[in-house]
């Protein structure tokens, strides 16, 4: 495991933040003249997160991931953040236009009274475009992890990653219904906001 990790660090500081950038590009060029786009961005994971990630255990106390540097898919991960909710599907369906998804899915909240984390998560093969020259082709992950939000779906999912996901202590039951409370506010806001835009619109 520490092998993989001490790889993991050289390539990150070597190579993969320049492939990110790279891909953050590509991906731009792609969704030119796209309406309604508020930001494209594109990272490599942080050591400190792909550590934390690659020693997770199951239930029965196995080691997850045998090889992290091939099982860990959002060693390099995009995100494309969109004004209104009808736009996560459009720009879902301009992407995967150009890429041929490995995995394609929709979180949501299980409990239909439940509200949570939301967004439109793929798996896509990394584009060899974006890796420049001089760089093992080899070295670099082969897939990307892409997440598709409105701007409320963001900015709820870094706010509650940031107070509740990293949070050193439990959180009290008060503390977990506010957090939902503040989920259902950004689900109403997006519905609202895609509700006005089509009487507006039409």
């Amino acid at each position: 495991m520490n092998d993989s990790i001490q790889e993991y660090v050289r390539r990150y500081e070597a190579f993969l933040k320049i492939v990110a950038q790279s891909l953050q590009e590509y991906i731009n060029d792609h969704l030119l003249g796209v309406p309604n786009i508020d930001r494209v961005t594109a990272r490599a994971k942080d050591p400190i997160r792909f550590t934390e990630k690659a020693s997770r255990t199951d239930e029965a106390g196995k080691p997850k991931y045998q090889k992290p540097l091939t099982e860990i898919q959002d060693q390099l991960g995009a995100r494309i953040v969109v004004l209104y909710k009808n736009d996560v599907d459009t720009v879902t369906q301009i992407i995967t236009r150009y890429f041929q998804p490995i995995e394609q899915r929709d979180l949501v909240p299980e409990p239909q009274w439940a509200f949570g984390y939301f967004g439109k998560h793929l798996i896509l093969p990394l584009p060899r475009d974006v890796i420049p020259e001089g760089i093992d082709q080899l070295e670099v992950p082969g897939f990307f992890e892409l997440q598709i939000k409105t701007v409320f779906q963001h900015a709820w999912s870094e706010a509650n990653h940031d107070l509740g996901y990293k949070a050193v202590l439990e959180l009290s039951n008060d503390q977990v219904r506010r957090l939902a409370f503040t989920a259902a506010q950004a689900w109403g806001a997006d519905r609202v906001f895609a509700e006005l835009r089509t009487e507006l619109l039409n």
